[in-house]
């Protein structure tokens, strides 16, 4: 994609491969926390970087093996549902619940590329590019900006560019694209897709409702982790904002980012949704234009929700929360037992009140249960 409009959010090109790869290579921050997270030699890394001069070497030599690796030590195993919903050859836009920075899109993007897919570029907050390697390293790797923080003049102007930019490279079949349904990780596991992001896409293309959003081939997209490697980090986060206490730094963004790669997940699952296009059509006749964005978001969280893959953990939380046994035939007593001496030790390490965090960390992991039984009984199963 040639237009210079895009040069300040697209992932890195032509020439400047070399010269990032270079740095990256160079870098003392970036060598050492990679080395210790992998356990591989400094120089095994530096040399997976040389001669990079193109995103699908610097995907191939280094983060598809690095991706590979940390799903093998850190996940029980990850697996994939919904490959027969896409062609080979065409581009998506995949819309994604979002509960790991690095590992939603990279996780993806490495079963895409197995199965002979497009390869994503995803969508990454200018928030998270606190320092020069981690910017090299998501602008190698085919990531794009989401700029952050701007003035509301400036945000629309933004949310416009990124738009034409989306569909561009879903309309050109050069790569699908994913982005999160909302802005950062969902931190209590009620995954809702912000009516905000929808509006950005249908600044471009077509007036016509139905017509706009079928160009774009929207994807839904649910991605599970039998333990969430954050979710200490997130129910702190969560119980401080609740008290008005809480402000984010990059220093956090950085924790998040290496324990979400480094920390046991359990096993995870990516459960891919058929491109909505036959709804496309009734949620079109809406009379308005907010009537029609509810209605498609709607749509996105039922599939979503639908499709998710709900763990023991889930259900034993949210037997949990109310007391009950409903679900006492999904787990056992051990894993029961694991759960809760899990969430013992993890809430033990945090201050503040104990009943207010465990309710916080078992509704992260009840959440699900709950939007999957809302889809059930709506679709009158």
């Amino acid at each position: 994609m040639e237009d210079p409009l895009f040069n300040h959010i697209r992932p890195f090109d032509g020439e400047e491969i070399p010269v990032a790869a270079k740095r990256l290579s160079e870098s003392r921050e970036f060598l050492s926390l990679f080395s210790r997270m992998l356990g591989w030699n400094e120089e095994v890394i530096t040399g997976m970087l040389q001669e990079v001069t193109t995103p699908e070497e610097f995907q191939s030599r280094f983060f598809m093996p690095v991706i590979k690796e940390l799903t093998r030590t850190t996940t029980g195993g990850v697996t994939v549902s919904g490959m027969e919903n896409l062609k080979k050859n065409e581009a998506y836009l995949f819309v994604s619940n979002h509960r790991d920075i690095i590992l939603d899109s990279a996780i993806l993007n490495t079963l895409l590329i197995e199965n002979g897919y497009l390869y994503c570029q995803a969508a990454i907050g200018s928030n998270l590019l606190i320092n020069d390697w981690v910017t090299d390293m998501v602008r190698l790797n085919s990531c794009f900006i989401i700029e952050r923080n701007l003035p509301v003049k400036e945000m629309v102007t933004s949310a416009g560019l990124r738009s034409n930019y989306i569909r561009k490279l879903v309309e050109t079949k050069k790569n699908s694209v994913w982005i999160a349904q909302r802005e950062g990780r969902t931190k209590n596991g009620d995954d809702r897709t912000q009516h905000a992001l929808l509006k950005m896409f249908k600044m471009s293309g077509p007036k016509e409702f139905a017509e706009n959003f079928k160009e774009l081939r929207v994807v839904p997209l649910a991605i599970s982790y039998e333990w969430e490697p954050c979710d200490d980090m997130k129910t702190e986060e969560l119980y401080k904002r609740g008290s008005g206490e809480y402000v984010k730094t990059p220093e956090d963004d950085m924790k998040s980012m290496y324990r979400g790669l480094a920390e046991q997940k359990g096993k995870v699952h990516f459960a891919i949704g058929k491109p909505i296009d036959n709804e496309l059509k009734a949620i079109g006749r809406y009379s308005n234009n907010g009537d029609r964005v509810a209605a498609l978001a709607d749509r996105v969280d039922t599939v979503i929700h639908g499709n998710y893959k709900l763990w023991p953990n889930n259900y034993i939380a949210h037997d949990l929360m109310r007391g009950s046994t409903r679900f006492v035939r999904a787990y056992s007593d051990n894993e029961k037992e694991c759960f809760i001496e899990t969430m013992k030790t993890k809430i033990g390490r945090l201050d503040g009140n104990r009943s207010i965090l465990n309710g916080i960390y078992l509704s992260m992991y009840a959440n699900p249960v709950r939007n999957y039984l809302e889809v059930e009984t709506r679709d009158g199963k």
